[in-house]
């Protein structure tokens, strides 16, 4: 496809490279999945009407003529479109980027599900209509009308009454857009969606000259969600973001059937090809163990103002399951010698405990894979080249990590993988992974305190420029779980009774007990000896750090975290 308009994922390059980036392509073929309902079929069905996803594109053009490369964005139309399907909005990315985006295309479909409601209101409107019209937002030449093929001219369309715009159209010329290039949705089958990350900032000495274009993605999300990315951007001219109420929407899936969502024979193929292999820190004291084998060799469940713990079930069947955290319960050590033991976990025995949930309106699928560390080991912080060991500090019984794999329903590609770091994490494109074997990526633990990286180094929770916070080491070494195989999946809830959850996932209360060390007297007589240049900035630092770091406190199981139902933190 060298020298065509349209190209393709599996293409090494497409027409020049300084107008079109390389294109990016998984480490090995998609298999086969498994049969069973919509998964992988191309299409999602969201109620009234039907989407696919289109990941072939044309050039339109590049900012790289008034911007440098590095800072420099691509704008593309989608092709390849199916018959009956149309285009909701064009598609950007910066130019640096291996080409992987999408956009969704729609059509009509006959069926009406009781769920798409406001019947009265819209049984006579079509789910699908033109623009009225298009109203130009900005051009590089600020208005300009001359013809040039460096000019990009930014086109909103006008919806009808009852009708949102999903995205916009972008040309290289000053005419309007032809009304029938591109469909409005109707507004109960869309939902409110947010500009999220900064992709194009083309400044100006004129503030109405200036031009800024975000990603988006939908305000609802998480399990629940129903807000459906189209793939489109927003862009606003001016000073202003538009934020209390911007022009364009996303899709909603009213679909309660979710037929897209994967089975569980295709979850356990998803996970066989997928499961990243987990390196933990060759200097690693603290390794991940099965909950089955914490419990087997000396936890034990506390009761408030009663002295003695009891020990759990293999499978927690004495935990008391459901309620909130409310102190009354916990699960802490031995304080025999079995207490170090249990300390350094159980490597042989350790497993990935899998939550599969609808995410993006069950347009994808959120796989994630949650690690058991019986221990969290002290902190150090870093001043410039020195480390300095902080003790107890950073140290906590029970402790639990994850990470998640986002496949796109469309296909079953791996979209996306999530990296949890303490209080926060990141998401990382496929093609800034490291692959073991095939599209098995890598995720790297860090020493002591477990959070997740997609590359080995040294990470500073705190201000990695002034060399000022709290150390994350990751390594690669012989100490590693292969979640391809080592794994259990623990819950999956739109598949209503099909996965029995265990009883420990039910323990609502802390993995460990609370015991408030005087960390704050130990870290100002670091900061006292520090050079008083630099002790304003690492006062401010250490207010940021996490609260863990101030007492001994075990985490609540994964079922209390936020991003069990709700999206992860991004």
């Amino acid at each position: 496809m060298i020298g065509s308009k349209c190209f393709r994922r599996n293409t090494t390059f497409a027409q020049s490279s300084s107008l079109h980036p390389q294109i990016f392509s998984l480490p090995a073929p998609i298999p086969q999945w498994p049969q069973g309902q919509g998964f992988a079929s191309g299409l999602i069905n969201l109620g009234e009407i039907e989407i696919f996803k289109v990941t072939r594109f044309e050039f339109i053009w590049s900012c790289s003529a008034i911007l440098d490369t590095k800072n420099a964005v691509t704008f593309y139309k989608p092709c390849g479109i199916p018959d009956g399907f149309h285009i909701l909005g064009h598609y950007c990315q910066p130019c640096d980027k291996p080409l992987r985006g999408f956009v969704l295309v729609a059509r009509e479909v006959g069926t009406h599900l009781p769920e798409t409601t406001d019947t009265d209101n819209h049984e006579k409107l079509p789910p699908l209509r033109n623009p009225l019209d298009f109203k130009l937002v900005w051009n590089p030449n600020g208005g300009s009308q001359e013809m040039s093929s460096e000019c990009g001219y930014f086109w909103l369309p006008q919806p009808p009454e009852g009708y949102k715009a999903l995205g916009y159209l972008v040309t290289n010329k000053p005419d309007k857009p032809e009304l029938d290039e591109m469909c409005c949705v109707r507004a109960d089958l869309t939902d409110k969606c947010e500009p999220h990350r900064l992709i194009l900032d083309v400044g100006s000495k004129i503030p109405e000259f200036s031009f800024h274009v975000w990603s988006l993605r939908p305000c609802d999300r998480g399990m629940l969600g129903k807000g459906v990315s189209v793939g489109t951007f927003f862009c606003s001219s001016g000073g202003s973001m538009g934020q209390q109420d911007h022009p364009v929407a996303c899709l909603k899936n009213l679909n309660p059937v979710l037929p897209a969502m994967p089975n569980l024979q295709q979850i356990h193929a998803l996970i066989k090809h997928y499961g990243p292999t987990v390196f933990f820190h060759p200097e690693e004291t603290y390794l991940p163990s099965s909950v089955a084998w914490f419990f087997n060799n000396g936890a034990l469940l506390c009761r408030k103002d009663v002295s003695t713990g009891e020990g759990i079930d293999a499978t927690g069947s004495n935990l008391p399951c459901g309620g909130t955290n409310d102190g009354q319960f916990w699960i802490d050590l031995p304080s025999d010698n079995r207490k170090d033991f249990l300390k350094r976990g159980d490597l042989e025995s350790a497993r990935l405990y899998v939550h599969v949930k609808p995410a993006l309106g069950g347009t994808f699928t959120d796989i994630a894979m949650w690690i058991f560390c019986p221990f969290n080991g002290p902190a150090t912080l870093k001043i410039g080249i020195k480390n300095i060991p902080l003790g107890k500090v950073g140290e906590h019984v029970g402790d639990w990590e994850h990470f998640t794999l986002r496949i796109c329903n469309f296909t079953g590609e791996l979209y996306s993988i999530y990296f949890s770091q303490h209080s926060g994490g990141e998401w990382v494109d496929p093609y800034d992974l490291e692959y073991i074997d095939g599209n098995k990526a890598i995720v790297y633990s860090s020493k002591n305190g477990h959070a997740s990286y997609p590359h080995p180094g040294t990470y500073i929770q705190g201000s990695a420029k002034l060399g000022l916070g709290i150390r994350n080491d990751a390594a690669r070494s012989n100490l590693y779980v292969d979640s391809s195989t080592h794994y259990e999946i623990v819950a999956a809830e739109y598949l209503e009774n099909v996965v029995t959850e265990p009883q420990w996932l039910q323990f609502m209360r802390e993995w460990g007990p609370k015991i408030v060390y005087d960390t704050k007297t130990e870290l100002d007589k670091i900061i006292n000896a520090l050079p008083r240049m630099l002790q304003y900035s690492m006062r401010s630092l250490i207010n940021k750090f996490p609260v863990e770091l101030y007492g001994e406190e075990g985490p609540t199981g994964p079922k209390e975290k936020n991003n069990w139902i709700h999206d992860e933190r991004w």
